[in-house]
């Protein structure tokens, strides 16, 4: 493992209890920084504490990440007990299950579109006024070759994620002066939790546009994050990184 610096910065991963985001806590913290998780998922974060205690100082808050109140209450937590925030990993996100567009029910579509968009640029604007005092922060948005390919039977999964990715180009040109950076990562389907809401079909058909014939593994996700989220990174800011073994090349 390449080691990169993180040491005295605080970072938010949500959804950082299970899957990519619990990788991303994992390296993080083995790169010195101190890690927050913000989830709602109590038996997840107990679990997750067992796990991170050994490698730094973690610490995890329940928050519904769609509900405005909450977020801004968590900010403001976070910020009274452990003094700032320095960069923010939206990671929480939702498949919705598998079904053509016109079969989706309009409950499960804003559902999708609420926890993988809504819940993103919720914790941004929480977070984003803190960075600006600081003139220092790193955004690192986790998104989707689906947000660029569209999948079929996934039209609100797909959307959310092309949502995200447009969200992350506009609001990294507005901070693009502040010291404050801005980007997403677009993996290829990794094999997590997330694969109990799709169906086998899906599962197939994602593993078939892989050139490379596997599943990306969610500790590649949380490398390219570290060094997204590390001062290294300094001159790239609106940008999408494709870790998708070939799949997506634009």
């Amino acid at each position: 493992m390449n080691h990169i610096d993180l040491k005295a910065r605080v970072a938010v991963i949500t959804g950082g209890a299970q899957g990519i985001g619990l990788a991303i806590a994992k390296r993080f913290l083995n790169s010195g920084a101190k890690v927050i998780i913000w989830d709602q998922n109590l038996e997840a974060m107990a679990a997750a504490a067992l796990t991170l205690k050994p490698l730094g100082e973690a610490h995890s808050y329940r928050v519904n990440l769609t509900h405005e109140v909450e977020v801004k209450a968590v900010c403001d937590q976070t910020l009274k007990d452990h003094g700032q925030i320095d960069i923010l990993v939206n990671n929480a996100g939702i498949t919705g299950g598998n079904a053509l567009t016109w079969e989706l029910e309009p409950k499960v579509w804003r559902e999708v579109i609420e926890v993988n968009l809504i819940a993103p640029y919720l914790t941004s604007r929480a977070v984003v006024p803190g960075m600006i005092k600081t003139g220092y922060g790193r955004i690192v948005n986790i998104a989707s070759v689906a947000g660029k390919d569209g999948n079929p039977n996934a039209s609100h999964y797909s959307a959310s994620k092309a949502g995200l990715i447009a969200l992350t180009k506009s609001l990294s040109k507005e901070l693009a002066t502040q010291g404050i950076l801005v980007n997403a990562v677009a993996p290829a389907a990794a094999k997590t939790d997330m694969f109990a809401q799709m169906t086998q079909t899906h599962i197939d058909y994602m593993l078939s546009k892989i050139p490379m014939g596997r599943f990306v593994e969610v500790e590649e996700i949380a490398a390219v994050v570290a060094w997204l989220s590390s001062e290294e990174c300094s001159f790239t800011t609106g940008s999408v990184v494709d870790i998708s073994g070939g799949r997506s090349t634009y």
